[in-house]
């Protein structure tokens, strides 16, 4: 039986991930210690989501393993070594908040993790395609300098502007703000290219939007379409920081960002580089985004407004899709932004109202 070793299993991205390769018939290894726990506090815990996982997948293994500890996770590609057949790295400090509290604590998970899941890679399974979970932060806060008309409840690019079909893989990612986080991010995005390209590696980079789904632990500091969902149906208050609450972000499903990866798994490149998200079919300003929760939940949202938008933030940011659908016609967008806050709705009732 071929091995699929995923990281942060039993995070979104990470748990979508394990249901879909388990059902192609491989083993799953997943790798997670439940950090999220630690950076966002009890509400972000993914250990419910791990406790689902081992009763439902027969053929998925957990290891509560720091991808920081390099000697451990040697033994664990040692162990596996030929029959590793796809490793699918999810496993981050994601917040650029969060970042500036612990740099050291952001950088050795995100960057140091990375490499040394790259090294085990090499090392014992150099064939298996290396998908690696990086993010749109990668070009700090350059889309910030695009042409923007503000619209009634959103800003919006100008449509005589190149970027009218969302931001590509040619925006430089030198010389602007990224946070710590993105810093961290680029470093291990830079080291996934090029023992690609070094190493003659099958990696591939997915610099995601907001990557979300029914599945997400979310929280203030990360997740911003599932926690306001979450904070609509529970009635917890909520916060919007900055741009006029017309910033607009892709939102990409769990399920459709899996069938990304599985396109790539099945004709792999060396060190390539995809924007993903929900690019022009899916996304949504702050604005947006509350009055659709308001109204699939059927109750107001208790929210606030401060000017001071967080360091770096983008004011718009849709990914251009066009490089990946080239390399992968078959794959397309299937979730559109009221697709995926109604499936929120109603797979979250028992976990989220009240809460």
């Amino acid at each position: 039986m071929s091995v699929a070793v995923i990281t942060g299993s039993a995070g979104l991205i990470g748990s979508e991930a394990v249901r879909f390769f388990a059902g192609l018939g491989m083993q799953v290894i997943g790798i997670d210690n439940d950090m999220r726990q630690f950076f966002f506090g009890e509400e972000a815990s993914t250990r419910w989501n791990r406790v689902r996982l081992e009763q439902q997948v027969p053929n998925y293994i957990h290891h509560d393993l720091d991808i920081r500890d390099a000697p451990a996770i040697e033994r664990l590609f040692a162990h596996y070594g030929s029959e590793i057949a796809l490793i699918v790295h999810t496993a981050a400090q994601p917040s650029h908040d969060w970042a500036a509290r612990d740099p050291y604590s952001d950088f050795s998970v995100n960057a140091l993790g990375t490499l040394n899941l790259l090294q085990a890679a090499r090392q014992h399974a150099p064939t298996a395609p290396f998908i690696f979970t990086s993010t749109n932060k990668v070009y700090g806060d350059r889309p910030n300098l695009l042409p923007l008309l503000e619209r009634e409840t959103r800003w919006d690019i100008d449509p005589a502007h190149p970027a009218r079909h969302g931001i590509a893989e040619d925006m430089s990612i030198d010389q602007s703000k990224h946070s710590l986080f993105g810093a961290s991010k680029v470093a291990a995005d830079v080291l996934v290219q090029e023992y690609g390209r070094y190493f003659d590696m099958p990696t591939v980079c997915f610099r995601g939007g907001c990557l979300t789904g029914p599945s997400h632990s979310g929280t203030q500091l990360h997740g911003f379409l599932a926690y306001l969902m979450k904070c609509t149906m529970s009635g917890k208050p909520y916060t919007v920081f900055g741009y006029k609450g017309k910033q607009v972000r892709d939102n990409i499903h769990s399920a459709d960002l899996i069938a990304a990866f599985h396109a790539f798994y099945r004709n792999p490149r060396a060190g390539e580089v995809y924007n993903i998200g929900g690019g022009l079919e899916s996304n949504c300003s702050m604005l947006e985004a509350i009055a659709l929760c308001q109204e699939i939940a059927g109750r107001e949202l208790h929210y606030s407004y401060v000017d001071d938008n967080r360091s770096g933030d983008h004011i718009w940011y849709i990914s251009d899709l066009r490089k990946f659908k080239s390399h992968y016609p078959d794959w397309a967008i299937t979730y559109d932004v009221p697709r995926i806050l109604q499936e929120m709705y109603a797979v979250n009732q028992e976990r989220w109202v009240g809460a």
